[in-house]
């Protein structure tokens, strides 16, 4: 039973620290100020809340775009979706000799408040971040 109950609490845990779908009319006036002030062409834009953030989803000029800001509007972060041809060659030279059975699905740059630059790599159930060099840093 104890086993269980954990069991239990860690899913709740989980679950809650991950995003969700949000109306418009809930997100902060600041924060959607702030988005349209960088990009104004945003259109369509799909909230969500992730823990005390929000992120923003949208689609520019045929690319999808995402945008974490905080609570007051700062830009924490952004996501670019990007071609498979334009992650760097350590990336997926690492991909294809780690994950030999495995092709990258989707690829994305991404890019801190501190002008950070890491890559994600999508592959079958697992997103592997890599930095600007093209090092695995993490594999969710």
């Amino acid at each position: 039973m104890k086993t269980m109950m954990f069991m239990l609490t860690m899913a709740i845990a989980l679950c809650s620290s991950y995003a969700h779908k949000l109306n418009e009319d809930k997100v902060p006036e600041e924060v959607k100020t702030a988005l349209q002030k960088r990009y104004p062409e945003a259109e369509e834009v799909k909230w969500d809340k992730e823990d005390n953030d929000y992120e923003a989803s949208f689609e520019l000029d045929d690319t999808d775009f995402s945008v974490l800001l905080d609570s007051q509007g700062g830009i924490l972060e952004t996501e670019e979706k990007i071609e498979i041809n334009q992650l760097p060659a350590p990336v997926v030279a690492h991909v294809n000799s780690n994950y030999p059975k495995t092709k990258i699905k989707e690829a994305a740059r991404i890019v801190d408040s501190n002008g950070t630059i890491t890559y994600e790599a999508e592959t079958k159930g697992k997103d592997l971040i890599f930095d600007e060099k093209g090092n695995l840093i993490n594999e969710l």
